[in-house]
């Protein structure tokens, strides 16, 4: 399997909306403010196999202090073949000189994250105002 990696916005809402189909996320209910989202990122990495997309990472970040990646998906046919992790790689390559990377991951992908150097916070809770 030949996996290109691209540092692009430049998705239809129909790729987007496939992909996060591709994992339940609630996220493909928006296809426009989903665009607009990746779009308005300050850095995406996206994972291709030809011309499907298979994998993404976004960032938001000061640039200096602190970064955060609100989306990490990979299509499920396509996990466990390091394309998750390669992703990452390359976001905390382009963030290494940040103080704070953070994620907030379900439970179920806390090990994954470890895996990446992501440790848990002690005395923290991730919080959230989620509209419909």
């Amino acid at each position: 399997m030949d996996i290109l990696y691209k540092n692009t916005k430049n998705f239809s809402a129909g790729q987007l909306q496939e992909l996060f189909l591709s994992v339940k996320w609630e996220s493909a209910k928006y296809p426009r403010k989903l665009l607009s989202s990746i779009r308005q990122s300050d850095i995406v990495y996206s994972a291709w196999d030809g011309q499907r997309l298979v994998g993404l990472i976004n960032s938001l970040s000061d640039g200096v202090l602190n970064v955060y990646f609100p989306y990490l998906l990979v299509r499920p046919e396509y996990q466990g073949a390091g394309i998750g992790k390669r992703l990452v790689e390359l976001m905390l390559h382009q963030y290494r000189g940040c103080v704070r990377l953070s994620v907030v991951a379900f439970d179920e992908q806390v090990s994954f994250y470890e895996k990446c150097g992501f440790r848990l916070g002690s005395g923290t809770s991730p919080m959230f105002i989620i509209k419909k």
